[in-house]
């Protein structure tokens, strides 16, 4: 192939860029620089880094190597948007361990960075193939309508600092957003798969990583996040250390092992082979023993909350022997004698009225009712917690501890604002659960119950803790509400294709 660029001299300047257009067309995306202009073309780049690196030095070289390293990865943003979902969720996964191992790029920006290319590809893809069906499902309103409500909270006239708010709408809103980009670009049951294969494998390296923890100790970069500032009496229980993986904290670890064993729990219903069953199982009891370690004990509850749904969705037989022997299981390990710590803080979450940290929880949400009914717009985004103690110091707010995803929307977006939280919940609820139902092909009907619940386990983990604002929490339910509405539009496409056939 010649890849010269021949333009006549009588030449129209018109024509002469439609030339130019089709030949960096042709060089660059259809023979992807496999020509003799790509050899000449990374010749010269090894030519003109070693020359800089041997002038300026390796930090100039390392830089040069990120910058063509992030450019070919924002065109994959923007342009191959399933490749960007990928990198998305696997920069979810492993944010907040890089960030404790001390690397000090600003990662959350980059996470904003990303959010920002995937929305400019939506508009672009939207422009060459339009497909406003996206935005007009009750969820995709719902989920309009919240994310209009947190932007219009930075007018809210209680609010002690605006400060707080754009930090705070990034996790509140923003990641909302991938909802779409999640709704746009998951087109087809091969996808899903690699999806769910690249989600359950991290969440297995997560699991076996607390095993490390629990068994061989800490990292030394570890060991001094565990020994700093008000760290210790978080993590360290009854002489024994939490786990948290490579996540945050303990809180969020549990629920995405939680959340992973539903996944699999679902896809157990699909069309599987004898030795893909046997993956799923040994996932579930790998990431659920993992999940001990974690001594979260909202966790602890989300499996056998979410197979009473699965038992009512799939009345059978069969079915509720399943469910019979697996609450026998549960209720002899709550009432079990035992010294071992991790299973006395399972045994503890289903007594919560015998909990101390539980009956301050109730005083505390006591003590700020007349608060919420007197400020319908709550208090602001951001007022409470740590941006609240950073950004409005001495406020009410800022000593006020939320513990809770629930109580932190009621204060912070007032009754307003969990009332539209609360429909956006139900109404996604609703509709993954009329789709479970409309469904026929049983690989997609599997995916939706796993979807199903999925959701319901946010929903109950959210009303302990803040299970919906922490990386990789956030981006995975998102996931898991747009996936509801995938696998019913793949489901009705391929009854039309049938039809027509």
């Amino acid at each position: 192939m010649n890849n010269t660029i021949q333009i006549p001299l009588n030449t129209s300047k018109k024509r002469k860029r439609e030339i130019i257009r089709d030949w960096c067309r042709q060089t660059f995306l259809i023979e992807k620089l496999a020509n003799k202009f790509g050899l000449i073309f990374f010749i010269a780049c090894s030519i003109l880094l070693s020359v800089a690196v041997s002038l300026f030095g390796v930090t100039f070289g390392i830089l040069i190597a990120i910058v063509l390293i992030a450019i070919p990865v924002v065109v994959g943003l923007v342009i191959y948007p399933q490749f960007g979902i990928i990198v998305y969720l696997s920069m979810s996964f492993s944010i907040m361990f890089l960030l404790r191992y001390g690397i000090s790029f600003p990662l959350g920006t980059l996470m904003d960075g990303m959010l920002v290319l995937f929305i400019l590809g939506l508009f672009i893809q939207q422009k060459r193939k339009p497909d406003w069906a996206i935005f007009k499902s009750p969820v995709s309103l719902w989920i309009l309508i919240w994310i209009g409500y947190n932007f219009l909270e930075f007018g809210n006239p209680t609010t002690e600092s605006r400060t707080a708010w754009v930090y705070t709408i990034r996790g509140m809103a923003l990641v909302t957003m991938m909802y779409f980009i999640f709704l746009y670009n998951i087109r087809t049951k091969a996808y899903m798969r690699f999806v769910f294969k690249w989600w359950l494998g991290f969440m297995l390296i997560a699991a076996l990583y607390a095993f490390k923890q629990e068994y061989l100790g800490f990292y030394d970069f570890e060991e001094a996040y565990n020994h700093s500032e008000g760290v210790p009496l978080l993590l360290f229980i009854a002489g024994h250390w939490r786990k948290y993986s490579v996540f945050s904290d303990p809180v969020t670890f549990a629920y995405n092992m939680s959340i992973a064993s539903l996944l699999c729990i679902g896809l157990l219903t699909g069309p599987l082979k004898a030795y893909q069953r046997i993956i799923l199982i040994s996932l579930i009891v790998i990431m659920l023993v993992g999940m001990m370690y974690s001594g979260t004990r909202g966790a602890f509850p989300l499996v056998p909350a979410s197979l009473i749904l699965y038992a009512i969705l799939n009345y059978s037989k069969k079915i509720l022997i399943f469910t019979a022997v697996a609450a026998v299981f549960v209720v002899g390990l709550i009432f079990m004698p035992t010294s071992n710590q991790n299973i006395l803080r399972f045994q503890s979450a289903f007594r919560p009225n015998d909990d101390p940290s539980y009956i301050v929880r109730k005083l505390n949400q006591a003590r700020i009712k007349p608060y919420v009914w007197a400020h319908p717009l709550g208090g602001g985004l951001g007022s409470t917690g740590e941006w609240g103690k950073k950004f409005a110091p001495g406020s009410f707010l800022s000593s006020f501890p939320p513990d809770s995803g629930y109580v932190r929307t009621t204060v912070e977006l007032g009754w307003i604002g969990l009332i539209i939280f609360c429909i956006m919940i139900f109404t996604i609820i609703k509709t993954g659960i009329d789709n479970y139902y409309k469904i026929r092909d049983p690989e997609l009907k599997s995916y939706s119950l796993a979807m199903v619940l999925m959701v319901f386990a946010w929903n109950i983990a959210n009303f302990p803790q803040e299970a919906l604002v922490q990386y990789p929490s956030n981006v995975i339910f998102y996931l898991t509400v747009a996936m509801i509405n995938v696998c019913l539009r793949i489901d009705q496409e391929q009854q039309k294709s049938l039809v027509y056939e």
